[in-house]
């Protein structure tokens, strides 16, 4: 059955009009008990003394969001809430089910709403005119309820990856302590004390222009995350560039660290490390990453990357780097001259036999976690096309 295509506007009735928006002074003024979430274009900034509204709304960022397909810029408030002027505020009307509207907004590619170059703008305009395929009230009502239950499936196993995460933690501050502090007081060496060779790729004469099909792999910086390699973007060069570059020329078990990066996020692209698992001299790195190969025979790489990629150590890495506001370089004597602690390596083997159990663990809940994903998005797909419930 083909469903009819009404306006936003028409169906929802929107609440902007008493939205109040804050200045950091009057934030602070209202933070005395902070007991109701403050929410502005991409979720809770904070908390506040106040709030606004006391009913089920549905904000969908005005400005700074994310509108492309598949990017949330909608969410769901069931609770007491004050909401600053930069997301829009809706409630249901009777004609659409707001958990419904939701998914789809957080669906569709809503980019050819947006006003603006540089910061983009969904104006209340736009916003009233985004066309939502609306089938009968009861059917969105089983659309979004199908749907409830195969996100709070991916929620979970995202949550049980958190959990093995927070235990990985949990396990090191327990045996070693605040590796930055150094508060079990552990002998400490720089990096460069424990390693055979520091330093950065290059980037091949050409640019992107000597990539090929398949080759020698080649990894930038957006393929180093932490404590993993992500192949989805992988480029490739071939032999001839790969013995132009032997210098980087990647061994099993060598820790990779991007050189720069942003710092205004809780997911810095700067400093992430991550180990390379492949054949000796089958890869490559380009100048934004760096290189660390340190002495098997001295340290446990698992170790050294375990702490390289904790909170504390992140936050010593940004502390380190140089550069503006939004983006920074790690330069290549801080990191030969990064403190690093140095237990007895009965305990440090110890410690990565323990890890290794949690990873096993951790890799079969991605496992479950990918599946839960390709579920919903096969939902979604679904959803939308009118083939997931029978009318």
């Amino acid at each position: 059955m083909k469903w009819k295509t009404e306006n936003l506007g028409l169906i929802v009735n929107n609440l902007d009009s008493r939205r109040i928006p804050l200045n950091s002074t009057q934030r602070a003024e209202k933070e005395s008990q902070p007991l109701y979430p403050y929410v502005g274009a991409n979720n809770i900034m904070g908390y506040i003394d106040e709030y606004i509204f006391d009913e089920k709304i549905l904000c969908i960022a005005e400005d700074g969001g994310s509108w492309g397909a598949n990017e949330t810029c909608a969410k769901i408030y069931n609770e007491k809430v004050w909401v600053n002027n930069h997301a829009h505020v809706l409630t249901e009307n009777s004609k659409a089910n707001l958990e419904y509207l939701m998914y789809y907004l957080n669906f569709a590619d809503l980019t050819l709403y947006i006003n603006g170059a540089t910061r983009g703008k969904l104006t209340k305009t736009s916003l009233n005119s985004i066309k939502i395929p609306l089938p009968p009230l009861e059917t969105q009502k089983k659309i979004a309820a199908i749907l409830d239950a195969a996100d709070q499936y991916r929620q979970r196993t995202k949550t049980l990856i958190e959990k093995y995460d927070q235990l990985a933690q949990a396990l090191f501050l327990d045996m070693f302590g605040d590796p930055v502090a150094n508060s079990k007081g552990w002998e400490i060496k720089k990096m460069k004390e424990l390693s055979t060779q520091i330093g950065s790729g290059n980037t091949p004469k050409g640019g992107s222009k000597v990539y090929v099909e398949k080759g020698i792999t080649f990894f930038r910086s957006q393929n180093v995350w932490k404590n993993r390699l992500e192949m989805d973007d992988i480029a490739f060069i071939d032999e001839k560039t790969h013995n132009g570059m032997l210098k980087s020329s990647l061994k099993h078990g060598d820790i990779l660290m991007t050189k720069t990066g942003r710092v205004n996020t809780e997911n810095s692209s700067l400093g992430r490390a991550a180990m390379y698992l492949g054949e000796d001299d089958k890869a490559n790195l380009n100048g934004h990453v760096y290189l660390i190969r340190l002495k098997r025979e001295k340290v446990n790489n698992n170790f050294v990357l375990f702490i390289l990629t904790t909170n504390q150590y992140r936050e010593y890495i940004r502390r380190t780097c140089v550069g503006g506001i939004d983006k920074r370089q790690l330069n290549k004597n801080h990191l030969e001259d990064f403190p690093i602690i140095y237990p007895p390596i009965r305990l440090q083997n110890q410690f990565a036999d323990r890890i290794q159990l949690i990873e096993q663990q951790k890799q079969q809940a991605q496992a479950s976690l990918q599946k839960a994903e390709d579920l919903f998005n096969s939902l979604l797909q679904r959803a939308f096309k009118g083939e997931l419930v029978k009318e």
